[in-house]
């Protein structure tokens, strides 16, 4: 399967609100960020993905099948980790990742034991007996985690799963999030509006603004080809700089910190020897590249185009 969901025209309206607006996109393999500020239609589309709405135009395919037509079976595939904490207090975490399980159509026996491996991939297998009430934040987001996983499915949808979570349990969970999509062999859509912890852990991206798709595909593909290369000297940049230039180098220089673009093939040499020839140090030599931020803050603006 090419892609694990697949929009063509979705639209989706609450009234006189458009969440949707025209969603073109495909989903591929692994692990893929859905991005967009607060309003932006992430949670409306995972609702359609689900089968728990149905648009109001426009096609839409889920593991090769129409969600509106046939959303239990898609439920059964696909596990669903929500953005609120909505968890029953006094319920202890084994019993409520089985109950879901068991909702899933697993076996009571096989749902206990697959809840108590759940529990123990996320890394709460000696916690799973305790109330959820008295769970921090981050083993609260753990145990959602573990019921969407619970029923072994082809997709996980997880709204927004660092919410709330200090910065060592958000790098613990963006890492447990990678290893599900890499180890676990289970496809991850991530809806986020965190920029960083997309372009951290993620193989792709959907970017969403005001109900648009405005840019998608591969994060090398969103960036760009390589803006050439990020040099940096000790000393006496600006040698360094003629010396590349002689060398056909085009080069902007800012301090001991230079940008160097032009002939594709040897411009590692070139730099090395500009470098060597003003006798200085390198401290730095790397692929100028744009990050996620830049490429979000340049196509997220109403009126931009996929």
């Amino acid at each position: 399967m090419s892609a694990v969901v697949r929009a063509t025209g979705v639209a989706k309206r609450w009234g006189a609100t458009t969440a949707l607006d025209g969603v073109t996109l495909e989903v591929g393999r692994g692990v893929t960020g859905l991005l967009g500020a607060n309003g932006a239609g992430k949670t409306t589309l995972l609702g359609l993905v689900l089968g728990l709405h149905r648009p109001d135009g426009g096609q839409l395919e889920v593991l090769g099948l129409d969600p509106a037509e046939a959303g239990p079976e898609i439920r059964a595939r696909v596990g669903y980790s929500p953005e609120h904490h909505v968890l029953p207090p006094d319920v202890h975490a084994q019993d409520l990742v089985r109950h879901l399980a068991e909702v899933h159509g697993l076996p009571k026996r096989e749902a206990t034991g697959r809840a108590s491996d759940a529990l123990w991939q996320v890394g709460l297998g000696e916690e799973r007996f305790r109330p959820i009430g008295t769970m921090s934040t981050g083993q609260k987001q753990r145990v959602k985690l573990a019921q969407a996983l619970v029923h072994d499915p082809a997709l996980i949808l997880l709204d927004e799963p660092t919410d709330g979570l200090d910065p060592v349990q958000r790098d613990d969970m963006l890492a447990l999030i990678r290893r599900v999509g890499g180890e676990f062999g289970i496809d991850v859509v991530l809806s986020s509006h965190l920029l960083e912890e997309v372009e951290r852990i993620c193989d792709g991206a959907v970017i969403l603004a005001e109900g648009r798709v405005v840019a998608a595909g591969t994060l090398d593909e969103l960036r760009g080809p390589d803006r050439g290369l990020v040099v940096e000297v000790d000393d006496r940049a600006d040698v360094v700089a003629d010396g590349l230039r002689r060398r056909g180098g085009e080069v902007t220089l800012d301090g001991i910190r230079l940008l160097v673009s032009g002939r594709d093939e040897g411009i590692y040499d070139d730099v090395l020897e500009a470098v060597t020839e003003a006798g200085v140090g390198l401290r730095r030599l790397q692929p100028a590249t744009v990050s996620l931020e830049q490429v979000f803050l340049g196509l997220s603006s109403p009126g931009s185009k996929q």
